[in-house]
């Protein structure tokens, strides 16, 4: 049974103290004479008097962690992906075989976002197809071999990435 806040204790180290906050994993105590102290929750003290209230043992931090991983597991929502500082405000050229049609310029910032967001669904895609309820597992594969396949396609596009552990992986880079 977890203590509750206000819970009396004695501590073999620190003395005696109070429990001032809880979570899964450990007690904050206020001590007399050691002030403020984390022990963990199976650590050995002896209780002097027990509060049994209603306690919240997983703290903010691990929600919100345990949020953030839903998200990015399961939303649509991407992640702030940073493009190689050399790029930056730079801008592509393409230019036709046939002179006497005009050329384009796109700014390679916008260029880098749709590559970013092209990844970004793939990879909502693969969730998709691996969560699925109703595709056998060979159809899974298979599906998993074309989605290596399109990642394996984009790697020419790495070079766009400030971050190598945000690269595209084919079947070559597991």
């Amino acid at each position: 049974m977890i203590l509750g806040i206000g819970s009396r204790i004695k501590h073999e180290k620190f003395g005696m103290g109070v429990v001032t906050n809880v979570s899964a994993k450990y007690y904050w105590v206020t001590f007399i004479e050691n002030g403020l102290e984390t022990i963990e929750v199976d650590a050995d003290f002896e209780v002097v008097e027990a509060v049994h209230d209603e306690v919240d043992t997983v703290s903010f931090y691990e929600v919100e962690d345990i949020f953030k991983k839903l998200l990015h597991k399961y939303s649509d929502i991407s992640e702030i992906v940073p493009m190689a500082d050399k790029w930056k405000g730079g801008t592509i050229n393409l230019k036709p075989k046939d002179m006497s049609l005009s050329s384009k310029e796109i700014p390679i910032d916008t260029f880098f976002h749709k590559i970013v967001m092209v990844r970004d669904r793939v990879r909502v895609m693969e969730q998709k197809i691996n969560s699925s309820k109703v595709l056998e597992e060979q159809d899974k594969i298979d599906l998993q071999q074309y989605i290596s396949r399109i990642y394996g396609s984009l790697t020419t596009f790495n070079v766009l990435f400030k971050n190598s552990n945000q690269n595209f992986k084919g079947t070559g880079g597991k």
